[in-house]
């Protein structure tokens, strides 16, 4: 397959979805696969009319982590024109655009540490995710090891990283891992509803809204190093033309018309 069949980017307006499409291998990721995410997701972040990713799985799995198969012969799962994005070419690289895991199948390893990756999580009821990397001698080492503790108790996360059990939707949903289980088979379609109510706000103004969290949420509040990232994040916000835009709207009782500067 083509980097392109591999990857599939469907515009919704200001919202583009990518779904991994190696069906027959359950998305399982190999070094063509971690290229063409890494690619597709750099050229939504460099197109000014998209605002929101979706990333989903065609077929029955969102992904079923990394191909074993090719990595026994001695391939890697790290994108070749942007490594620096390391493996699936998305997990090292704090993408610019929010990013939504629409999770309508297993997650697997590096399926599911593409999910703890994301900016926000819907997932269908009998979809799981896991990380089941000590079960075959490796280490959740895309991320899973680091951000599973960091988003659910530490006693919790490493239950499942030492065990490699699965976390069940409704497990994932009650310790925050998921922002909400969709109707059977409708996890798509709540992402993009989700994903359209973002788009709908100052593209420059979430940028670095995400950007401020993700940077912050393990700093101190009461520390000056993060009051001088919030207030360097105010200034080029407060000064953009949407922010003008943002004001004018409300003062005129009529919806804004973003730019995006």
């Amino acid at each position: 397959m083509t980097g392109e069949e591999l990857v599939l980017a469907d515009q919704h307006d200001h919202v583009r979805v990518l779904t991994l499409h190696r069906p027959e291998a359950l998305n399982a990721i190999d070094g063509d696969l971690a290229t063409a995410l890494g690619d597709a997701v750099a050229d939504a972040e460099g197109d000014p009319d998209t605002r929101v990713l979706v990333l989903t799985g065609a077929g029955r799995a969102f992904c079923a982590g990394m191909d074993l198969k090719a990595f026994a012969r001695g391939e890697s799962a790290v994108s070749r024109t942007l490594p620096e994005r390391g493996f699936a070419g998305l997990v090292e690289h704090l993408v610019s655009l929010p990013v939504i895991a629409a999770v309508n199948g297993p997650a697997v390893g590096l399926g599911a540490e593409l999910v703890l990756a994301s900016d926000l999580a819907l997932v269908d009821p009998g979809a799981h995710l896991a990380l089941p990397e000590v079960r075959r001698g490796l280490l959740a080492a895309a991320g899973g090891a680091m951000r599973l503790p960091q988003q659910v108790p530490l006693k919790l996360a490493l239950e499942k990283l030492l065990t490699g059990d699965p976390i069940t939707a409704e497990q994932a949903l009650e310790w925050g891992l998921v922002n909400a289980v969709s109707a059977p088979g409708g996890v798509l379609e709540e992402a993009l509803a989700l994903a359209e109510r973002i788009a709908a706000n100052a593209p420059l103004a979430v940028r670095a809204t995400k950007d401020l969290a993700h940077r912050t949420v393990h700093e101190d509040s009461w520390g000056a190093p993060v009051w001088q990232r919030i207030r360097e994040a105010q200034r080029q916000v407060f000064a953009s033309e949407d922010a003008a835009e943002g004001a004018a709207a409300f003062a005129e009782k009529r919806e804004p018309r973003w730019r995006g500067r």
